[in-house]
């Protein structure tokens, strides 16, 4: 079966989860990923926990299916090297600070000129311009610059960072989408293109309805925990054993959650007969909801929402999430082969193509394991012109 981006080759000079992210995006869909890191440590993510039989499981998943080089860039004949790659590369994607690239003599100005059709995608936490582009940035600290994080959590508790990396992933997804766009487009033009994604960005547009809702009213959003104010019932609803999820948008899921509760007659009622009664009556709602909620098993709830088409879902934590049959179904489930760790259970591609094979390419690469396929098979070196680059310590 077919990739959708076979032969296309992508320089990955990433650290840490948005960059390795977005080309691992890249490297399911079928594209030859080179991933080059400096010289001892390499990635950081390399650290990051947990951990199997000392490799990092994280940095696993985002580094699956690369190969792995290394390039002491402060060294002129590797960052020769790197040019040379450029030349025979169709991307490039990089997340260090703003100037960073410059410095090494590796900025798009430069790297164009070597390769016209090159597209080259630089993350960073602020953007390559503006007062704050200077600044370093990780994912929480964006949640808090962006007001995501005031947004999150509940009237009477701190402001809260959302469980995961979300600014991240998302900022990967950004990048990798990019990165295809500009491919399609340099298949018209025949021209390269520089994308400049900033995570700041990125989790403004994370805001979705709460930035228009200051921008046309005025109003500064608040926490309001699971709720969302304008629609009721719309909140995690404590059962025997755990919370369920119930959003009723609309009269009629409504209508099947009165039927689900045994309690028909609370569509009539009043204080519930409509969104707006609803919405000025909820904490009483909530009472009616739990007081029926309380008395069962999120499972048994959940049955009844099935069995009476009631939107929403029990709150599972991870452990349900990798056990329920679904995730199986969907592919969800990738046994990788890593190398000095065995067999690591990891997410598949939350992409399905009908004619393309989107799947995990293999393992993560050791530090510089494929030094010497670079040299020979990418940049055409002899083997004699190899050893010296070898020797010569540009390769760390």
């Amino acid at each position: 079966m077919r990739s959708m981006l076979e032969g296309v080759r992508v320089i990955d000079f990433t650290n840490t989860v948005a960059g390795p992210g977005c080309t691992f995006f890249l490297a399911d869909m079928g594209a030859e990923v080179i991933k080059v890191e400096r010289p001892g440590l390499g990635d950081e993510a390399r650290l990051f926990p947990p951990y199997k039989d000392g490799t990092s499981a994280s940095f696993a998943v985002l580094n699956r299916g690369k190969r792995g080089v290394v390039l002491d860039l402060k060294k002129p004949r590797a960052v020769e090297l790197f040019k040379e790659l450029t030349a025979v590369s169709d991307v490039l994607v990089e997340n260090y600070r703003p100037g960073v690239m410059k410095k090494l003599g590796l900025d798009y100005d430069v790297l164009k000129d070597i390769n016209p059709r090159l597209v080259m995608c630089s993350i960073s936490g602020y953007g390559q311009y503006g007062p704050l582009s200077h600044l370093p940035a990780y994912d929480a600290v964006l949640q808090a610059m962006s007001g995501l994080m005031s947004t999150t959590g509940f009237p009477e508790t701190p402001p809260t960072r959302a469980g995961t990396l979300i600014v991240d992933i998302s900022c990967a997804f950004y990048s990798a989408f990019g990165v295809c766009a500009a491919l399609f487009a340099r298949e018209r033009t025949g021209e390269g293109e520089y994308l400049d994604v900033s995570m700041y960005d990125v989790a403004i547009n994370l805001l979705e309805a709460k930035f228009v809702d200051y921008t046309v009213t005025g109003n500064i959003p608040q926490r309001t925990g699971n709720r969302y104010p304008y629609v009721t019932p719309f909140d995690a609803y404590a059962t025997r054993d755990g919370y369920v999820m119930i959003i009723c948008v609309g009269d009629q899921p409504f209508h099947n959650l009165c039927n689900a509760m045994g309690k028909p007659e609370l569509a009539d009622d009043e204080r519930f007969k409509d969104i707006m009664a609803r919405n000025a009556h909820e904490p009483e709602l909530k009472e009616v909801i739990e007081e029926w909620a309380s008395t069962l098993t999120c499972s048994e709830v959940w049955e009844l929402m099935q069995e009476h088409g009631v939107p929403g879902a029990p709150v599972n934590d991870i452990k349900s999430v990798v056990e329920n049959p679904h995730t199986a179904a969907r592919g969800m489930l990738v046994d990788l082969e890593q190398p000095g760790a065995g067999t690591i259970t990891i997410f598949g591609s939350a992409m399905k193509a009908l004619g393309s094979e989107i799947r995990p390419r293999g393992p993560a690469p050791a530090l510089g394991q494929d030094n010497r396929w670079l040299l020979e098979e990418v940049l055409k070196k002899s083997p004699g012109e190899a050893e010296d680059l070898l020797a010569s310590g540009a390769m760390g």
